[in-house]
């Protein structure tokens, strides 16, 4: 995380400079805002790159990204207003170049606090930008806390976005936050309530609750909460009053998920449907054309046929929620054929007679079919696999969690996903948070649930 604090137009004397210099990476050279920290717009311009990133390389003018996050975040700051520039453009960025970029104060204008600037962007001896800016200058002490240098990943669908945005307008989903003891587990549904994703009642040991929004400034005054002894009596009580109609959703705090699940699962008690209960990732990953549903990679660890049928039906389900109107289902193996000695082809060969069958409804299956084949309509056609559904997968169905589990670590850690995660096959949505979410992600997890439990709604609402 990074502060920023502006100079003030007094403050700033005629000679003072800043620069800063960086090795440009692939993502960098195809985004040159990161390069900086400003998300602004920005020209630029990439052509075909190598597996390795060969071959990319931008037009010197993405560099003005430099110039606008030095002037916008260092010198003047936060508060600089941009007038007019004067810069000259030449050459060329590629993978592994070194840039620096220069602003130095050249002439100040009291007249309306102008400052003129000599800004640079060189690459080793060579010029990429010259010229110079006129800023009108803070006259005011602005410091942003806590900022942190966005991680720009060039994407071919924002899944996320679309999300937050179709969840607008819908009414808040009351909201059961089970044991948020933590300063995440808190925070979070904090946010959500703020965003009038939830109206979320905390459920846990009041005292632990309260020192954790004490410790970070959080005001508990609008938000119920529901005391309880320890986190196994969190979970029970939110089930209960799930059970009971009074919340239309859970969220887990900083309990262990089976504690939770634990309360879910009992016949007598819990919130168990006819269906299995399931778990779905909705994936935002950069290099795919559209949302990838991946299933299930967090409950059922080495689930039968008929709990795959529960499962897949659920995420069926969960894609038409996500206006996928008819979801192609990929079901995973290692290979493409049936081999009676691999179970997982067995299934899938199973899974989509059931569908011809009509003992699936809503979706397109298909299936056994490798990772690549499924996702890559190159890799298929090399293979000579026709098939509505390889390469065009919006939804994955893993043989078992372990290949679930690693299936989506690695389209997060390796190819940049975003994950929302959702529970489903209960009576209400829940959402499964982890200490490793991010802020995007755990509002699009939200954003699933709210959804979900609109169409909840929806169905309940009389005709």
């Amino acid at each position: 995380m990074l502060s920023f604090t502006n100079k003030t137009f007094d403050e700033i004397e005629v000679g003072a400079s800043v620069t800063v210099s960086r090795r440009l990476s692939v993502n960098e050279v195809e985004a040159l805002a990161l390069v900086s920290g400003d998300v602004d717009a920005f020209h630029l311009a990439t052509h075909e790159e190598g597996p390795h990133g060969e071959g990319v390389f931008a037009k010197a003018v993405g560099a003005e990204a430099f110039i606008s996050g030095l002037l916008a975040r260092q010198l003047p700051g936060p508060g600089t207003t941009v007038l007019a520039q004067d810069l000259r453009f030449d050459g060329s960025l590629t993978v592994g170049d070194e840039v620096s970029a220069t602003v130095t104060a050249k002439e100040k204008r009291p007249d309306g606090n102008l400052i003129l600037f000599d800004c640079r962007v060189r690459l080793g001896e060579r010029n990429l930008i010259s010229g110079t800016v006129l800023v009108q200058a803070p006259t005011r002490r602005i410091a942003y806390s806590d900022v942190a240098t966005p991680q720009l990943v060039l994407r071919h669908n924002d899944a996320f976005a679309r999300l937050l945005k179709a969840v607008q307008g819908l009414p808040p989903v009351i909201t059961a936050v089970v044991h948020p003891c933590d300063r995440d587990s808190l925070l979070g549904p904090i946010e959500a309530a703020k965003r009038g994703l939830i109206t979320p009642i905390l459920v846990g040991p009041e005292a632990k609750i309260r020192a954790v929004a004490q410790a970070e400034g959080v005001d508990l005054t609008p938000y119920t909460i529901v005391p309880t002894e320890h986190s196994h009596a969190a979970a029970a009580q939110a089930v209960a009053m799930a059970r009971a109609g009074e919340v239309e959703a859970l969220m887990k705090g900083s309990l262990h998920t089976d504690e939770l699940l634990g309360a879910v699962v009992p016949s007598a008690t819990g919130i168990r449907t006819a269906r299995r209960i399931s778990h779905v990732f909705v994936m935002d990953v950069p290099a795919y054309p559209r949302p990838l549903l991946v299933t299930d990679a967090a409950i059922n660890i080495y689930p039968t046929l008929e709990d795959k049928v529960d499962i897949v039906q659920n995420a069926i389900d969960l894609a038409h929620i996500l206006r996928i109107e008819q979801p192609k289902v990929a079901i995973l193996s290692a290979v493409e054929t049936v081999n009676p000695k691999i179970q997982s082809t067995l299934d899938a060969a199973a899974l989509c007679k059931m569908a011809d069958r009509g003992q699936i409804t809503g979706g397109v299956l298909d299936g056994p079919l490798a990772f690549d084949n499924a996702i890559s309509e190159e890799a298929a056609r090399t293979k000579k696999i026709v098939s509505p559904v390889a390469g065009k997968a919006d939804i994955l169905l893993v043989p078992d969690l372990e290949a679930g589990n690693m299936v989506a670590k690695q389209l997060q850690y390796f190819a940049g996903a975003d994950s929302a995660g959702i529970v489903l096959g209960t009576r209400v949505p829940i959402v499964l948070t982890s200490r490793a979410d991010s802020v995007r992600t755990r509002l699009a997890s939200t954003a699933v649930m709210a959804l979900v439990a609109d169409s909840k709604r929806q169905k309940l609402a009389p005709a």
